[in-house]
């Protein structure tokens, strides 16, 4: 092979790669309901990356306490971030969480938190309150950037780069777990429908995917 053709090839796989890389993201739409067709709210979607490492992230989030119940109900966020706890009640309120290896505990306290907690594992932490047992929230802690939680509609779109994903859902109220699927997304928009049956009146937590 001549000089020449070896600097064409090279030249075409460079093309290419640089191609992939700067690729627009496709929005993909993942439409969650039950088996009869109801839209579920407050489903977690996660897409993580099978070939490439997404850039790190520092974010943050608010967990409120509102007529003593968290605000939201269900959060995701990605593996460390800062989440503050106010407290928008007229009463005291004490936050804690058992679930390892994100324990933690804020004391008695009004207003807003002295400082936020951070969550630097994967996982799912459960949240209460050692004065009123019914408050019950859910964290979900993942490593990907890329992931949602799906409103009313039931409908949660994330933008993706073209690549390749390994796709978790996950609802606190599932009847049974939702099997992952691997999925390659091109530059061109997706929708993925999804099937999630719940049991609203359940009291304990489903588990946590992967």
């Amino acid at each position: 092979m001549s000089s020449r053709h070896r600097q064409l090839r090279h030249g075409v796989a460079l093309f290419a790669m640089l191609c992939a890389h700067t690729a627009p993201a496709a929005v993909v739409t993942v439409n969650v309901t039950t088996q009869s067709g109801v839209t579920v709210k407050d489903a977690v979607i996660v897409f993580d990356p099978l070939d490439a490492t997404p850039p790190s992230s520092h974010d943050s989030a608010v967990i409120d306490q509102v007529n003593k119940k968290f605000e939201p109900r269900v959060t995701v966020v990605r593996t460390g971030t800062a989440i503050t706890f106010p407290n928008s009640d007229r009463i005291r309120h004490q936050v804690y969480s058992f679930s390892k290896p994100n324990v933690f505990t804020l004391k008695l306290y009004a207003g807003t938190a002295a400082a936020p907690v951070t969550f630097n594992h994967p996982g799912l932490v459960i949240l209460g309150c050692n004065i009123h047992d019914k408050m019950v929230a859910f964290v979900g802690v993942v490593d990907s950037p890329y992931f949602a939680k799906t409103p009313d509609s039931g409908a949660a779109a994330v933008n993706l780069p073209p690549g390749h994903y390994r796709l978790r859902a996950w609802h606190p109220n599932e009847t049974a777990a939702v099997p992952m699927q691997d999925i390659q997304v091109q530059a061109e928009p997706l929708t993925i429908p999804l099937r999630i049956d719940v049991d609203l009146d359940s009291r304990g937590a489903a588990a946590w995917p992967g």
